[in-house]
């Protein structure tokens, strides 16, 4: 309260320079990598910690776990693409059909490989049939990313 405003004597010019400094630093390769690729590979490395455990949790309504499960795999994969996506277009909402088809893609790979990769924990099993899952929660998310991004340009 009652406090004043304290100049500190900047110039015009002193002030464009801190500014263009902070835009040379949010848009350095090093941000750019972490603003962008760290997501997704982080999501990934818990895609692979979740499917590296021996058990997860069951319930007894044997219908209600694998609708359950199915459902996690549409949703993880789902947003492995859309982070993917969101990587290759850094952010900005173009709906390059390369970009779409190149997360489509990563995620189905990373999808296979992770059901491969269960086949060598205890108590779990990889399945073809997940990796579809995997990828139909891949293409839903391409389709939400599609239908937002021509609503946004207005097509």
């Amino acid at each position: 309260m009652g406090e004043k405003a304290v100049s500190h004597g900047s110039t015009g010019e002193e002030a464009a320079s801190e500014e263009s400094t902070d835009k040379r630093i949010a848009s350095s390769p090093v941000n750019s990598l972490l603003r962008y690729w760290l997501p997704p590979v982080l999501w990934m490395g818990v895609i692979f910690i979740v499917s590296a455990q021996p058990t997860l949790p069951h319930y007894p309504d044997t219908l209600l776990d694998f609708v359950l499960k199915k459902a996690a795999h549409t949703i993880e994969y789902g947003i492995l693409t859309f982070l993917l996506w969101r990587a290759l277009s850094r952010g900005r909402g173009a709906l390059s059909r390369p970009a779409l088809v190149i997360a489509f893609v990563v995620s189905v790979f990373y999808a296979a490989s992770d059901e491969y990769h269960q086949t060598f924990v205890p108590g779990r099993n990889g399945t073809p049939v997940d990796v579809g899952i995997d990828a139909v929660g891949a293409l839903v998310a391409l389709f939400v990313v599609g239908s937002l991004g021509r609503r946004r340009q207005g097509d």
